[in-house]
């Protein structure tokens, strides 16, 4: 193992100035201060724009240490990451600009996290550098915002709740979005046409994006047939109507790896899907179709080049997101609904008190980050890791006493 132990800092934030950044690196700033219970840093390629975040962050940020690095310089990047013993990379998207920090952590063994949802992406980067990643003890952890924390320490959650009350763990898993109110950010609608326009070209990756196992270990299969919910339908556990939801193309991913990174500790045959909730009766249903055919034309008009460029003037730009008064107003309410294989049922949820994509995903990512310094074993595998098979309840109590997320069981039966 050569990972880092007599790092200048615990964590430095690599794109401090971008949208996230900012929201991240004020939330360290106001829960953890300087130099007292963390050691942390800023990053980028900018020092101008480093120095002026410091002035809009305030007199505490005065003293802040400012490291300048590239995502296209490796030298730069090898050199921050022998600074840190975790670096916190909000730099997206991750398939243009994130691969050059990866290897640069996975060639020091310095552990990362990240808030990417880009499966493509996260597939390419446990093939190419997984063995290495073990042999050097880096940990990297990507999807730690809302796509997936709320999903996989959700099922985590459910699952600890199951063994608990059933003694066992539940082999089907559902959930559902109640209610989320937040905006979208540029660097988020950016990812997602990427995402649409290498797959409108490339046949292989449409198979592997449609795979509930893309990021799952070759020997992790399943004969049970996943669900994956593509138009609108009635869920009388609620007694709603579902749309899809569009982060579930990731979530699922990622808490199938889990299950497979924890030996199966959900089940060989385990089954999750995701959706969202659009309400009941005619109105619900109808919703349900309109959100439906959005998100088939939002991604078909990403998928062709004059389309996306109308598309791409349209929508925000990398760098644009909610206000801090859209962010404070902005909630998630998550419910999961577990059936065991004798078929008893638990219903939990999960609850943020911030807008999903940024208000609340800043501050998972802080935490993630904080639990990865302090909170995980020294000697713990270097590898690629999910929130939940790595962080587990230390990620999950940070969530609930810092962070403003709730973990609750509603039903047993």
């Amino acid at each position: 193992m050569t990972q880092q132990t007599n790092a200048a800092y615990d964590l430095v934030v690599f794109g401090a100035t971008s949208f996230v950044g900012r929201i991240l690196t004020r939330y360290l700033l106001d829960t953890y201060g300087l130099n007292r219970e963390v050691s942390w840093a800023i990053a980028g390629r900018s020092e101008a724009r480093l120095t002026g975040l410091k002035g809009d962050l305030g007199p505490a940020a005065q003293d802040l240490p400012v490291v300048i690095a590239d995502a296209s310089d490796d030298q730069s990047l090898a050199a921050l990451c022998q600074q840190a013993r975790v670096v916190v990379s909000t730099v997206g998207p991750y398939a243009l600009y994130g691969e050059p920090l990866v290897r640069a952590c996975v060639d020091t063994g310095t552990d990362y996290c990240d808030l990417t949802g880009e499966v493509q992406w996260i597939r390419r980067m446990i093939q190419r550098y997984e063995a290495q990643a073990q042999a050097s003890g880096a940990r990297i952890v990507h999807c730690c915002g809302f796509d997936s924390i709320p999903s996989d320490l959700g099922v985590w959650f459910l699952q600890q709740q199951a063994e608990q009350t059933f003694g066992r763990p539940c082999q089907d898993v559902r959930m559902r979005v109640k209610v989320a109110k937040g905006g979208l950010s540029g660097g988020t609608v950016a990812s997602m046409i990427n995402i649409a326009r290498e797959a409108a070209s490339d046949s292989a990756l449409r198979k592997e994006l449609a795979n509930p196992f893309s990021i799952c270990p070759p020997e992790h299969r399943s004969e049970a047939r996943q669900p994956s919910l593509k138009s609108p339908q009635y869920d009388p556990t609620f007694d709603a109507w579902l749309a899809p939801f569009v982060m579930g193309a990731i979530n699922t991913r990622v808490v199938h790896r889990s299950n497979a990174l924890m030996q199966a500790r959900y089940g060989r045959e385990f089954t999750y899907d995701e959706a969202m909730m659009t309400g009941r009766g005619l109105a619900g249903r109808a919703r349900a179709y309109g959100v439906t055919a959005a998100l088939a034309a939002f991604f078909a008009a990403s998928a062709l080049r004059p389309s996306r460029w109308l598309l791409e003037k349209w929508v925000p730009q990398p760098g644009e997101g909610p206000s801090p008064e859209a962010q404070e107003a902005g909630f998630y309410d998550l419910r999961f609904v577990g059936r065991t294989e004798d078929g008893r049922t638990l219903i939990t949820k999960v609850t943020g008190d911030r807008d999903p994509g940024y208000g609340s995903t800043a501050r998972m990512l802080g935490e993630a980050a904080m639990t990865l310094a302090f909170d995980i074993p020294a000697d713990q595998a270097g590898g690629f890791w999910t929130p939940a098979s790595l962080l587990d309840g230390a990620l999950l109590e940070r969530l609930r006493s810092r962070a403003g997320l709730s973990f609750e069981v509603l039903e047993t039966r």
